[in-house]
């Protein structure tokens, strides 16, 4: 009886209705007054947690909000956010082997599951895009927030226009770039490029159109932050990294940097190499910065007009 009671509670619609059961001979160790809610049954005079967690026999209610619904979470990954039905193969839910003829009318399922995934060509569009944001996060090895930070902004990218007339590879490899720029994470413009399957020129070329149209919060990224990167590639020892980081706060307290970063780091690399008489030569430290070697030769001139000792700065290799 008290199951039926509780059932009709569930049924009325309130989330927490309180009742007193007047049905059974109250509480089995005090024989006190019993009181049922929406979560638990309890006795009024010593306390007693008769039943708890009630089992609702009734359907699954029906949400306005998108937010309350049940199931797996949505997430801004896939191009239906997670809506769709996966259908198995060789086994049902218990596991066990389905029969041939099963399988064959699951296979027959399943393509006209896949024939119906897009309702449009711009939702097609969006689940290549989505797709190769993955891909390239799955190679930068990536956290879980940077793939769904990218995958908003490439969602933001073709809602707003600037996917119109671009490239989807390179749009995609631009919105794993602005994630990681806007998070203040480091990643060289070498190996967004590296990742992608276009040129440098479109990757950076889509991530200005990003950057101008959706006015992403990107912070400057300082030589330094790359150094201990370099280094530790190189194979350097501390102090010469210590002192391209005192090359590096030097240049940017005289605002001699301006916009570069990996290829000033190089350059900052190269010249406290060089002070140190440290076999290390332009094409080296440019190799692993992913930038010319004459970018750091230039970068390595301004370093010249700063460092007082210009004897110590390196001019052959």
């Amino acid at each position: 009886m008290i199951q039926m009671a509780t059932r009709d509670i569930y049924k009325s619609g309130f989330d927490e209705v309180v009742q007193t059961d007047e049905t059974t001979s109250g509480c089995p160790e005090c024989g006190g007054r019993v009181e049922m809610n929406a979560v638990e049954t309890v006795c009024e005079e010593c306390g007693l947690v008769i039943d708890e967690h009630a089992i609702d026999h009734g359907g699954e209610p029906v949400y306005d909000d998108e937010d309350e619904r049940t199931g797996a979470p949505l997430t801004a990954s896939r191009h239906d956010r997670r809506l769709s039905t996966t259908i198995g193969r060789k086994t049902d839910a218990k596991g066990n082997t389905l029969s041939t003829a099963k399988r064959r009318q699951l296979g027959r399922l399943r393509r006209e599951q896949r024939r119906g995934r897009f309702r449009s060509k711009a939702e097609r569009n969006l689940g290549h895009g989505l797709g190769e944001v993955q891909r390239v996060v799955s190679v930068l090895e990536l956290s879980e927030t940077h793939r769904e930070r990218a995958c908003r902004l490439f969602r933001s990218a073709q809602n707003e226009g600037p996917l119109c007339g671009r490239s989807i590879e390179a749009m995609a490899a631009a919105s794993v770039y602005a994630a990681c720029r806007c998070t203040g994470h480091l990643l060289p413009q070498g190996d967004i490029v590296d990742a992608a399957r276009v040129e440098k020129s479109r990757v950076m070329n889509a991530y200005s159109v990003l950057n101008e149209e959706l006015g992403l919060p990107a912070q400057p990224m300082r030589p330094r932050a790359f150094l201990a990167r370099f280094s530790s590639n190189l194979d350097l020892p501390g102090r010469i990294r210590r002192r391209a980081e005192s090359l590096a706060e030097r240049a940017q307290e005289r605002g001699v940097i301006g916009g570069v970063t990996t290829g000033f780091a190089a350059a900052c690399l190269y010249v406290a190499a060089g002070e140190a008489d440290w076999p290390l030569t332009k094409l080296q430290v440019a190799e692993t910065a992913g930038v010319s070697a004459n970018t750091v030769r230039t970068h390595r001139d301004t370093l010249s007009e700063m460092v007082d000792n210009r004897s110590a700065i390196p001019s052959g290799r």
